[in-house]
């Protein structure tokens, strides 16, 4: 089992739509990643306001070389475009055993 853990960091004028990313973004990201062996996925919102994160994605895939079929997978620059429709920071991730 490997892990993309996706996180959207806190800066000023950050904006975060949580309910589009919960409803729309996510389930987009499961369309085009379960095929090529995501798991799972859940989202982390901070509890305190001077987070230093807006939201923590975390993607569970069956093994690193699934990460890899993701990032590459025909729908993934459809799941990257999204993006802009429920922030407007850059996110970063980080793959993990």
């Amino acid at each position: 089992m490997a892990k993309l853990v996706v996180t959207y960091p806190a800066q000023p004028g950050a904006t975060f739509d949580r309910d589009y990313y919960v409803k729309v973004h996510l389930p987009l990201v499961e369309k085009h990643f379960g095929p090529v062996g995501m798991t799972g996925g859940e989202a982390l919102f901070p509890l305190a306001d001077d987070a230093a994160f807006l939201c923590m994605g975390i993607l569970t895939f069956s093994d690193a070389g699934a990460i890899g079929a993701a990032m590459a997978a025909p729908g993934a620059g459809e799941v990257f475009a999204d993006i802009a429709n429920f922030t407007n920071v850059q996110p970063t991730a980080t793959a993990m055993a």
